[in-house]
């Protein structure tokens, strides 16, 4: 059974740094394409950044310049470096992994941007 595990949510002042981490077990070969969604409250569920087995990086406008993906593909684990927080950013963060057509999601971690 596959399972991602987020790490690394929390409550943070503005301007600071988060690091996310997701760490995907159970599985034995390489996800395709790992990705970082989030979810505000009241809010549809977001794109934040992805990126490819081969290291083809997305992002959301709003986080561009500010948030890093990256990936270890040994690990199956995916970071999101995330500098600059701004309140706005406040939101559940939700890890996703792709292989093939199937699609596998983390339980979230909160991220809270407050003074």
């Amino acid at each position: 059974q596959v399972q991602l595990v987020e790490s690394g949510g929390g409550l943070v002042q503005p301007e600071g740094s988060l690091r996310l981490s997701c760490t995907a077990s159970g599985i034995s070969f390489r996800l395709n394409i790992m990705s970082w969604y989030r979810q505000a409250p009241g809010k549809q569920r977001e794109l934040v950044a992805s990126i490819s087995s081969s290291d083809r990086i997305n992002y959301v406008d709003s986080v561009k310049g500010r948030f890093t993906i990256s990936r270890d593909n040994a690990e199956n684990t995916v970071y999101l470096q995330m500098n600059m927080l701004k309140p706005e950013d406040t939101a559940v963060y939700y890890c996703n992994g792709r292989l093939g057509l199937s699609s596998f999601w983390g339980q979230g971690t909160q991220v809270t941007v407050s003074s």
